[in-house]
């Protein structure tokens, strides 16, 4: 039950900062137009400091040889999450099932299950830098694929978030393990990329709990039955499934934890903001998300709690 109550304690922190942007938000203490502006400097700088931080400082190749296989397990779990959204979509409504496909396939990959990671194990802990390898592929998908869940979109790919700074720091602080250099970078060079790496994960919480109540405060439709269906397929069956997966190929320890987290985590922050890009439904894109994130407060514990009983912590 000790594992139950530290993930619990640590999906109400970043939810509880998510609050604090709802209120922000509320008050206008922040104006409504500068939550753009710090979104990209939580997304194009801040969160690939923590990346490069945190692979140069807690990665060691020699001591992880095998690292080279976590994309390729990503690309694994990438597959059965498409063809469980593909098969699970269909029991949302048709007006809004592209929605509820993005919404179920593109999972809050990085902040979730950072936080958790450093809530068990501790903000040093290798299994941070090696989530951040597992997952360096995913902000690329994200962008370069969003678009194919609406028959209407249209525009230009956006190079830029396709090789985007994320994917970009990650192979520069590999590179640098792999090379042997990490010696002859200057201490205070890292406490830098460490300081302001630190601003990543509050910043994109209050920026989701600002979004949020800007998007509540429309007062559209509750779309309460596909909100349902929705939490039932993405916080119950998604984790369930991978963790049967999990138990019959019986991998190590550290792939079978970040499988479990990816599984379990809500959806991405930032689905809200491509479905209106691509002409979609926003207001239900936001139920789908918030709704996840609340009921993560008890499903990505219990999860866990049954997870470390197939794979007890080493």
């Amino acid at each position: 039950m000790d594992v139950f109550i530290i993930v619990l304690e640590s999906v109400l922190v970043l939810l509880g900062i998510g609050v604090i942007g709802f209120w922000i938000a509320r008050r206008n203490v922040i104006p409504e137009n500068v939550l753009g502006f710090l979104s990209t400097l939580a997304l194009d700088i801040a969160l690939p400091c923590t990346v490069f931080a945190n692979i140069i400082v807690n990665f060691t190749p020699s001591e992880f040889p095998n690292w080279w296989q976590l994309p390729l397990w990503w690309l694994f779990f990438t597959a059965v999450a498409l063809i469980l959204t593909l098969i699970t979509g269909y029991i949302s409504d048709r007006n809004t099932r592209a929605e509820f496909n993005i919404s179920l396939f593109y999972q809050n990959g990085i902040f979730f299950p950072l936080i958790i990671l450093s809530g068990i194990f501790g903000t040093n802990t290798p299994y941070i830098a090696q989530l951040f390898i597992f997952i360096m592929l995913h902000p690329t998908l994200f962008f370069s694929s969003y678009q194919l869940f609406f028959k209407k979109a249209g525009g230009t790919v956006r190079w830029n978030r396709i090789l985007n700074t994320v994917l970009i720091a990650t192979f520069i602080a590999i590179i640098i393990q792999i090379a042997g250099i990490k010696d002859y970078l200057p201490e205070f060079i890292i406490s830098i990329f460490e300081i302001l790496g630190a601003m990543a994960l509050p910043l994109v919480m209050i920026i989701l709990g600002g979004s949020l109540y800007l998007d509540f405060r429309q007062k559209g439709e509750f779309y309460y039955k596909e909100i349902i269906k929705f939490l039932i397929i993405k916080n119950i069956v998604f984790p369930l499934v991978f963790l049967a997966i999990l138990i019959l190929l019986k991998p190590s320890y550290n792939i079978a934890l970040i499988f479990i987290l990816q599984s379990a985590v809500p959806p991405i922050t930032g689905i809200p903001i491509v479905t209106e890009r691509v002409g979609g439904n926003k207001s239900i894109a936001t139920q789908f998300v918030f709704s996840s994130f609340v009921l993560s407060m008890i499903s990505i514990p219990a999860i866990f709690h049954l997870f470390s009983q197939f794979f007890p912590m080493p």
